[in-house]
Formats: C-alpha cells, structure tokens, sequence
C-alpha cells in the first residue's frame, strides 16, 4: 500500500483546521473552515494562499533550449531570460503528454509539471531528451500560489522588485533573506504569484503571508472551481493522451515550424478540423452537471461529454465544459443528472474574465 506523501506546510494546514484528501499521491487540504464557496469568492476579491507544492518541479541546463523544442509545442529555444512559456508536451498521436510551464532563468530552464504526471513526464524527458540534458528533480521545493486583486499589495509589502513582473515572467530574488523564484502566472485567471521556495522555509513564508488581513488559506476545492470559471484546461479532464491541443483550444501552443512528436497528425486538425470541440455551457437550475455526463441532442443522440463542471460562486449557476462532436452547431443540449434531464447553453469562455496583469 502505497502512504500519500506529505508537502513542508502539513502541519500548517492541520493547524489551520483544514480538510485533508488524498490527492495524486499527497495529503492535501480540499477546503478549511470558511469553505468551498467563501474560498472561492474571496480568492476572486481579496487574495488567497493555495499550497501547489505536489506539483513537479525539474531544472534543466539553458543549452537544453533546442532540445526542448523537440519535445514541445511551443518554442522554448526563443524564450529569453525572465519569462514563463505555458506549453505542452505531445506523443506521435499528437494527445497531450501533460500541460507545463518552462520558466527561463540567468542558469536554468524551471520546469513544472502536473502532479500527477510529473513521473511519466520525466520518463518522457529522458527518453527523448539527448544525455547531456540532465533533468535534476527539485524534490525539496515547495510551491506556493497567492492569488486574488490584492495579491501584489501584499507581495509588495515584502518583495517590491516581484510588483514589476508582468504576467508568466519570474524573477530569482530573496524574500526576508530566503531565496526563491517568485512568477506572475497562477491558475485561478486572477492576478497573482507562484513561489518556488525551499521546504525548510515554506511554512516561516506562508505564515507572514497569512497574517496579512486579506490573506486566507485556499483548498484544493476552491482551487478547482476558480480554474473552471476561468476557462482553464485541467489535466485529466480537458486534457487527456487522447486529447489534442487543437480539440482542448489551445491550438496558439502550435509552431507551425514542426519538429516534434504529433505535428503530423496536429497539422491535419489544423487544416481540416478537429474531431471535437472544447466549448463552455451554462446549466439551467442549480443542478450541476459533472464530469463524464453524456451530451444529447433533443432527440436523444450522443453530442459529447462533460469534462468538467460544478457550480460557480461567481455567477451563482452552475457551469461546465464539454466536448463536442465537430461539426456540430448546437446552442442548446441536454444531460441526465439522477433521472433528471438538464438543459445546457453554449457559452463562450471564459466564464469569468481573466484579470492578468500584462504590463507597467
């Protein structure tokens, strides 16, 4: 039997009366005592402090940058120092391996990966990557994530220089003479910074993070509904090793130059059409639709499938995303949720705008 690792803020969390889970292989906390729905709304109006450290995290050497290129949709090789690339990692069928950010830094490529991927991801790299890329995994870094509008005041108080970062760039730096690799990048389409600090210090940070007012611990639940209204692929759900980017939207990760695994069948999607299509949907009640809900029409044929979905704090509705069958030109379709048939609206995405900071 397999015990669930535990990340440097466990303690911290228990402390903090959270709910613990186990969760792709780690004990992490769902929600804490001011719950899922209030978690969610005050990560969309204050700011709030998400443990992400059961992610992977990897470092590679900076004359890796062509190398990666084989292996990625986008072009790392072009990435200057300071900025983050949001990619993906393909297989010959031209599905999705995993979602990652490559970070640049003056010495080093930080590489961050799907928790739940982060072991066949590095099987991926070494047997694709030439042996002089040496792929160090940085098993003794925790991961931290303050998001919200009031994130960079309180970054601020603590780190000025970090106020500067546009979004997906980084900045090596010390916070209270600890160093870390602080990024403007997140996953809850807010403003906000992840930290890659050392386990010995995790928990002395998210601790002076926390005694500001507007600061509150996060779980995995709140996390989870702030990356659906923002629109965000996750792993698993929207993308899959039978998923392409092009299907899961995200056919802006694709150089059209080629040069790695999938481009061939990734061209032809490209060119003439995906087989399905991510799409949002508005819920009729508030009756949520989940993952895995066939899709039909009015008369009953299969459309797709529901990759994700839950209810929306923000809206105050229920919300999914779906795959669709292409072409398909429906606005209006229809679920069956425990013998009762549910109708869904198409809706563009995201459902919540997106509020990165882009530039000074």
């Amino acid at each position: 039997m397999t015990v669930d690792r535990k990340t440097a803020l466990y303690e911290l969390h228990l402390s903090l009366k959270a709910k613990m889970v186990s969760f792709a292989g780690y004990q992490l906390p769902v929600q804490f005592p001011l719950g899922i729905i209030k978690e969610t709304l005050h990560c969309r109006t204050q700011a709030g402090l998400f443990d992400v450290s059961h992610m992977g995290q990897f470092e590679l050497s900076l004359d890796c940058a062509s190398d990666l290129d084989t292996i990625c949709t986008s072009p790392v090789s072009s990435l200057s120092s300071g900025r983050q690339l949001y990619t993906v990692m393909t297989n010959v069928n031209g599905g999705v391996i995993d979602d990652i950010i490559i970070t640049r830094l003056p010495s080093r490529f930080l590489v961050v990966t799907n928790a739940s991927c982060q072991d066949k991801d590095q099987a991926h790299f070494n047997q694709y990557l030439p042996e002089h890329c040496q792929l160090t995994h940085l098993t003794e870094q925790a991961l931290l994530a303050l998001q919200g509008p009031k994130a960079n005041t309180v970054i601020e108080q603590l780190c000025p220089e970090v106020t500067k970062l546009a979004f997906l760039s980084a900045i090596e730096t010390t916070i209270g003479n600890v160093a870390c690799v602080v990024s403007r990048s997140g996953y809850t389409g807010e403003d906000g910074f992840e930290i890659s600090i050392s386990n010995r210090d995790a928990a002395a940070f998210a601790k002076q993070l926390l005694d500001f007012d507007v600061v509150k611990p996060i779980g995995l639940g709140a996390r989870d509904i702030l990356r659906l209204e923002a629109g965000l692929s996750l792993y698993g759900h929207e993308l899959t090793e039978s998923i392409s980017p092009v299907e899961a939207g995200l056919s802006w990760l694709l150089r059209s130059q080629g040069g790695y695994l999938g481009f061939a069948e990734l061209s032809r999607q490209l060119q003439y059409g995906a087989p399905r299509q991510k799409i949002g949907l508005r819920v009729e009640g508030k009756i949520p639709v989940r993952a895995n809900a066939d899709l039909v029409d009015d008369t009953g044929n299969r459309i797709g499938y529901i990759t994700s979905g839950g209810f929306s704090p923000s809206l105050n509705q229920s919300i999914a995303i779906a795959l669709i069958d292409q072409p398909c030109q429906l606005s209006v379709f229809f679920a069956d949720v425990r013998g009762h048939t549910i109708r869904l609206h198409r809706t563009t995405l995201p459902f919540v705008p997106h509020r990165y900071y882009r530039s000074s």
